[in-house]
Order: C-alpha cells, then sequence, then structure tokens
C-alpha cells in the first residue's frame, strides 16, 4: 500500500515523538507504512505530490491560524504557510486527510472559514462530543455511541461551520468538533490520537505554554485518567483502514 504522510508541527521533540507514537498506535500503522515530515525542522518538498499518499495526518501543534503574522514566530509562520501551500492539492482532488486540532484550524482557514479566539477555546482535558444527523451515515461515524468523551485543548476555534462542509460532531462548548469536505477530507477540533497517558504526558510538557495555570496540571492530569475516551482512537483507525 501507499505510506501515509504525517505531517507534525511540535518544535518539542518529545512531545513530536509522543504524538507520532499514538498515531502509530491508534492507526495500526508501522513506521515503514508512514512518511512522516516534522515541519519544525524540515522543508516540505515543494514538489510534493498527495496522491503518491494513501492520505495525509497532520497532528497538532502550539501555533494558532489566528494570531495575527507579528504574533507569530519565523517557525510558526513558515509552518503555517507549507501546511496551507498543501491545501489546495487536498481539496481540489478530495484527497484523503484528517486534520488534528491545528488541522481543523488550517482547513476551516483554506476553505474561508473564521478561525478565531473570539469563543469557543477550550481549556486542557475532556469534553464530551455529541453527533450530528449527518454523522450517521459517515463511515468514520456510523455506529458509533451518540455522546462521547474526547481531549481538547485549544486557545482558538472555528467559529461557525465553513460553507460547504459537512458538520459531524459538536459539544456544548465548542460547535465546531469535527467537518468533512467532499467526501474524504476531514478534521476535528479534539485530538483522535490521544488517550490518557498521551495527554498526561502533554500536559507535562505544556505546562509552560499558557494552556492553564502549570500548578493546575497534576488535577489536569488526575481529571484526563478518570476520563473514558477511546472512541476518538476508533475515528482516528477507521480513517486510516478505509484509505489503506
Amino acid at each position: 500500500m501507499k505510506p501515509f504522510l504525517i505531517l507534525q508541527l511540535r518544535p518539542e521533540t518529545d512531545a513530536s515523538d509522543d504524538e507520532y507514537r499514538a498515531i502509530l498506535d491508534k492507526c495500526g500503522l508501522t513506521p515503514d507504512q508512514t512518511r512522516r515530515i516534522r515541519v519544525d525542522r524540515e522543508d516540505i518538498p515543494a514538489d510534493l505530490d498527495v496522491t503518491d499518499f494513501a492520505g495525509v495526518i497532520v497532528g497538532g501543534g502550539p501555533g494558532c491560524v489566528s494570531d495575527v503574522p507579528e504574533e507569530k514566530s519565523a517557525q510558526e509562520a513558515r509552518i503555517e504557510a507549507q501546511i496551507l501551500a498543501l491545501m489546495p492539492q487536498i481539496t481540489r482532488q478530495d484527497h484523503p486527510f484528517m486534520g488534528c486540532c491545528y488541522g481543523l484550524g488550517i482547513l476551516a482557514h483554506h476553505l474561508g472559514g473564521e478561525v478565531s479566539k473570539a469563543q469557543y477555546g477550550e481549556p486542557v482535558g475532556p469534553t464530551v462530543c455529541a453527533t450530528m444527523p449527518e454523522a450517521g451515515e459517515d463511515p468514520l461515524l456510523a455506529g458509533l455511541d451518540d455522546a462521547f468523551e474526547v481531549f481538547v485543548g485549544h486557545k482558538e476555534a472555528v467559529q461557525r461551520v465553513p460553507e460547504g462542509t459537512v458538520h459531524l460532531l459538536r459539544s456544548e462548548a465548542c460547535p465546531v468538533q469535527m467537518i468533512r469536505y467532499g467526501q474524504n477530507v476531514y478534521a476535528t477540533q479534539f485530538h483522535p490520537e490521544a488517550d490518557a497517558h498521551d495527554f498526561e504526558r502533554r500536559i507535562r510538557v505544556y505546562r509552560n505554554h499558557g494552556y492553564f495555570p502549570p500548578e493546575d496540571a497534576d488535577r489536569l492530569i488526575d481529571l484526563c485518567h478518570a476520563a473514558d475516551v477511546t472512541v476518538p482512537g476508533e475515528i482516528l483507525r477507521r480513517f486510516v483502514a478505509r484509505y489503506s
């Protein structure tokens, strides 16, 4: 089979490595079935053809699409520009894509949607997502529970469902939790790759990055371990199984 292209944006090596391992674990992939590019360290080749890959998975990261240019580091601006440069290929060809957290902001921004910090940012930890009517017919969600727990943590959010997309999942705190464009282009606000152990490690890495007061880290870790977060990993597994 063709490999899956995994694009990672986290400049912290331990967080990036943990995210990569989590994606492999949830999807049942081996490293040789993927091409991993840490966009914080290397450029995406200018001649990269997404059809050389079974699908594209974009991980999360500390950057915000909605930040004005002067608020972005040179690295954040470069990462954003490179990911956005791939989106015309992906949406024009309806190529399999799964954007996780930051990837939702990228897809929505590319489609002309509003991504901002005006509303719907969510603190780090578990929340409950509910399915929208269209979810029952979607191959990644069909047969799943109508409501289930996920892990979130984001400063910005998509303010309304972008035109031309299908709204699949919502939560009370953040209405746009999962969308689909065309038949094969997906993005989630939550982290489908993360279980409680993954999120514990992430909390420890990002405890001083402004997502939460540092002294709350242990409380948040306990909260994550008390949650029942299993469905998001199944969504990611189905994505890879469908396009393998």
